[in-house]
């Protein structure tokens, strides 16, 4: 179909975010591959929100967790109140999105999101604060996803509530983020754990890429409301400045791509939508996923847009917090 004519439709108030948000990151972003950080904090300042561990916002307590300050890792925890208190609750490991080199968990639109899914699932809810490129260019994420983990393990009865069941763990993320719970699951399944086991991955529009340029990279161009070749371009370079694109990390259902057919791989949820350039590098994770032999399913929403779930004010973005309910008591309650 050719979508050069066409466009989603979107509320006002959703299309002014969008602009900003793509303003601001095109501002920041030098020639040179570096950010400006301190224009990114100056203009996104009022965007961020404290923990809320006094008092319960919509149902859930939040509180900010170092893990190395050394390196600025830290997680902001969220835990349902309204709950049945004698219930085992699982916990979901979330990576937010940003190209690997913005956002962070304190940001309003993921720390809403992360309070939607606590409530929603409900679940003990871990938003990791991540280093970012091109200070801390890979594998710096990858190693922070996976020393998350080994500190929630180690430090589950000081820092976890008791109703949070490590062995019923999720990982989850959108854009770089569905990339990064990719990633830790896999390097989650080559270490030793005793008590957190990984259940299920959500890849909520994961940011995958390569050499050739796909279909709807071309189709979607002047469409994409979020993605477009210059910004990820750039966002590649900044996270792997001396890789191609077909490297496994980046086309990782490519021909450099890790052989997971005889690894312990948990289900995958992955999210797609019909007007993300990148949704055929997503499709293309997802038939690897099966050809690979494992438990997968695709989520598409053929009238939205690239991180469209962060958006509230958007019925898909309710839809899809249920969808991910779905998949977390699927694969949770049924074990």
């Amino acid at each position: 179909m050719d979508k050069s004519a066409v466009h989603p439709q979107l509320p006002l108030k959703t299309r002014i975010s969008l602009f900003f948000l793509s303003a601001v990151t095109d501002a920041t972003s030098r020639p040179d591959g570096t950010v400006n950080r301190r224009l990114f904090s100056m203009l996104t300042s009022l965007l961020k929100v404290p923990p809320s561990s006094s008092k319960p916002r919509h149902g859930v307590t939040t509180s900010d967790v170092a893990v190395d300050p050394s390196r600025d890792l830290w997680f902001r925890l969220f835990v349902p109140r309204d709950s049945d208190q004698q219930r085992q609750l699982p916990v979901l490991v979330f990576f937010h999105g940003g190209g690997f080199v913005y956002l962070s968990p304190d940001f309003k639109a993921y720390d809403q999101v992360c309070r939607r899914f606590a409530s929603a699932v409900p679940a003990v809810v871990v938003s990791v604060n991540y280093r970012l490129a091109p200070e801390h260019p890979y594998p710096a994420q990858y190693e922070d996803g996976l020393d998350v983990l080994k500190f929630l393990e180690a430090e589950r009865r000081r820092i976890l509530p008791d109703k949070a069941d490590l062995s019923r763990c999720f990982v989850g993320g959108d854009s770089a983020g569905g990339n990064l719970a990719h990633h830790v699951a896999l390097r989650a399944e080559a270490s030793a754990f005793r008590e957190l086991r990984i259940l299920g991955v959500v890849a909520i529009q994961p940011f995958f890429g390569g050499e050739q340029v796909r279909k709807s990279e071309i189709e979607l161009a002047a469409v994409d409301v979020v993605v477009n070749s210059a910004r990820t371009q750039f966002m590649w370079k900044a996270f792997m400045p001396r890789a191609d694109r077909d490297h496994q990390v980046i086309n990782v259902s490519g021909p450099n791509a890790v052989d997971i057919t005889n690894i312990r791989f948990p289900a995958t949820m992955v999210v797609v939508a019909g007007f993300d350039s990148l949704k055929d590098w997503q499709i293309s994770y997802y038939n690897w996923l099966i050809d690979s032999g494992k438990q997968a399913y695709l989520i598409n929403y053929p009238n939205m847009f690239h991180a469209f779930y962060i958006f509230p004010e958007l019925p898909e973005s309710a839809l899809l917090v249920s969808e991910i309910k779905n998949f977390i008591h699927k694969h949770s309650y049924s074990t």
